[in-house]
């Protein structure tokens, strides 16, 4: 069966969307401090490499398997992400990471919307 092209373009900004995440993870900083441990900055990026596993599942999920319900919980994800990155934003402004975490917004808001339109419905299963 032929995937459609809007289901592949999904998948594309998605994988996309979750490698830059992925680098951004690997370049944060992870220098102790009084206020925050070795031991929780290890667990943080633990559960952020988790996180990015879970979600490549999802999108694996969806575009293949063809179900619906991860689509909708990648949408809530992404919801949780720009309320998080405007905040952050809000406190320090725009600076390298928050820049790369917004792309990676658009990339997601631009694959979820293909995922919901044109030659995409009907692909997916409830």
């Amino acid at each position: 069966m032929t995937v459609p092209k809007n289901v592949l373009w999904f998948e594309v900004l998605l994988y996309l969307s979750l490698s830059l995440d992925a680098l951004s993870v690997a370049f944060q900083d992870r220098t102790p401090s009084a206020e925050v441990p070795e031991s929780m900055i290890m667990m943080a990026t633990l559960t952020a490499g988790g996180m990015i596993l879970l979600l490549v599942y999802f999108v694996r999920l969806a575009a293949r398997r063809r179900k619906n319900w991860p689509r909708w919980v990648l949408s809530a994800a992404l919801v949780l992400s720009v309320i998080s990155l405007v905040q952050v934003v809000g406190d320090s402004g725009v600076e390298l990471d928050s820049g790369i975490e917004i792309v990676s917004c658009v990339l997601t808001a631009a694959g979820l919307y293909f995922s919901f339109t044109g030659d995409a419905q009907g692909w997916f299963n409830a």
